[in-house]
């Protein structure tokens, strides 16, 4: 339990992110495609080995989530990617759940799943080096959702796999994603994420999660896509850190997802958000909002490697300066 902690304390270091690298295969497909870059393991692999090898990336990023394809892939000189990865002084990571399905007798919802046989899993991930596992559940609002039993569902089996997680000596990433989509303000954003937190927090507890041990992965608070104003990042900032307020003070971080905001959005959240005190740093975990501009910049043509790199790395360095905004007195 102590290695959970010290991992996680290293995964939310201050002035550090992570980065999610971990789209399955079919989702890495279709950006490949629309980048213009045929769909090929060899391709998804460059593509991986190009994100981590970005000159100076540990200055910013603390760890990569990668899928289990790319953490059995190899560099293009022989090294095993968690090996080398860790090489470059940043922690490797790996996406364990098996994907959202319909929820049976919840229609419009989903369950996560992959619990099944994931003892084993991560005992060979360990085994291969990943120092922390994701998993992700996502809560759709509507009218009438989510419901009770769909929270409390999907945080049942949060708090079974982050249990495994530091069973297994790996720190869990747990990762509860209310969806951007729909019409609905950020008040209703904001009591949705509350009422999911709740019920996390709840199951985390009842299965003896260590939250020393751990990093909690939210959205942030904002309005639905289709709602017709967008919220300052003033606005978002005091309703997301007010949200978290009944996190556990010995949590060792928050890593906020980016949730298919725009790159420059969420960036500016998240620097509105250091000017508020929390017991713990708040990060970011983000995806798209890091490596699309990477992928578009790069587009499979070797001579352009450069070019993605430079890409991933401003964005890097633009919220590695936001949250680094926590380290100056108020």
């Amino acid at each position: 339990m102590n290695t959970c902690r010290q991992i996680a304390a290293r995964t939310v270091a201050p002035g550090k992110g992570v980065l999610a690298a971990d789209e399955s295969i079919t989702t890495m497909s279709a950006r490949l495609v629309t980048a213009g870059v045929e769909s090929t393991a060899e391709n998804r692999r460059t593509y991986r080995e190009l994100l981590a090898t970005t000159p100076d990336l540990a200055a910013g990023v603390s760890g990569i989530i990668f899928c289990d394809e790319t953490l059995n892939q190899r560099f293009a000189d022989g090294r095993p990617f968690p090996e080398a990865v860790l090489a470059l002084g940043i922690l490797p990571g790996i996406k364990v759940d098996t994907g959202a399905r319909d929820c049976p007798g919840l229609p419009g919802e989903k369950i996560t799943e992959g619990l099944d046989g994931l003892a084993d899993r991560l005992a060979g991930y360990a085994g291969m080096g990943a120092a922390f596992a994701k998993w992700r559940a996502v809560f759709r609002i509507a009218d009438d959702a989510p419901t009770a039993a769909g929270i409390r569902a999907n945080a049942h089996a949060l708090a079974r796999y982050a249990a495994a997680c530091q069973e297994a000596g790996i720190v869990p990433i747990v990762e509860p994603e209310v969806l951007m989509d729909g019409p609905h303000p950020l008040q209703r954003c904001a009591e949705v994420t509350a009422r999911v937190h709740a019920a996390v927090i709840a199951e985390l507890a009842a299965f003896s999660v260590d939250p020393a041990g751990m990093v909690l992965k939210p959205n942030m608070v904002i309005e639905g896509t289709e709602y017709p104003a967008q919220s300052p990042p003033e606005e978002v900032a005091t309703a997301t850190t007010d949200m978290l307020r009944a996190l556990p003070d010995d949590l060792a971080g928050v890593a906020f997802l980016s949730g298919g905001q725009a790159p420059e959005r969420a960036t500016a959240n998240l620097a509105a958000m250091q000017d508020h005190r929390t017991p713990w740093p708040l990060t970011f975990s983000f995806g798209r909002a890091l490596v699309e501009p990477a992928l578009f910049a790069w587009a499979g043509h070797p001579e352009r490697v450069a070019d993605g790199q430079a890409a991933l790395a401003h964005r890097v360095t633009a919220n590695a300066d936001a949250v680094r905004r926590r380290l100056q007195p108020l």
